[in-house]
């Protein structure tokens, strides 16, 4: 199943993410960042249905949430995604 990954900076960031996404009705799950996507100690990303990617990427820019990196996840592999 392909899931889209959204960098956050730290775990505060992607707990607000969460948060802000969460009362806009779009679940998404919080999990420390793979050595392999970030050179960031303490980086954690949020995984987003496909269908969510666009609205969610929307409402963390109008709140001030600028996410670092989007990636695509599927089967364990990760692509970078440019963010739109």
């Amino acid at each position: 199943m392909e899931q889209y990954v959204i960098l956050a900076r730290s775990v505060t960031y992607a707990q607000r993410m969460q948060k802000l996404l969460g009362q806009a009705g779009i679940r998404c799950q919080i999990s420390r960042a793979p050595r392999d996507l970030t050179d960031l100690g303490c980086a954690y990303i949020l995984r987003l249905d496909e269908k969510n990617v666009a609205q969610a990427l929307t409402i963390l820019r109008l709140e001030g949430f600028d996410p670092l990196r989007l990636f695509l996840s599927s089967q364990g592999r990760y692509r970078e995604v440019q963010l739109t």
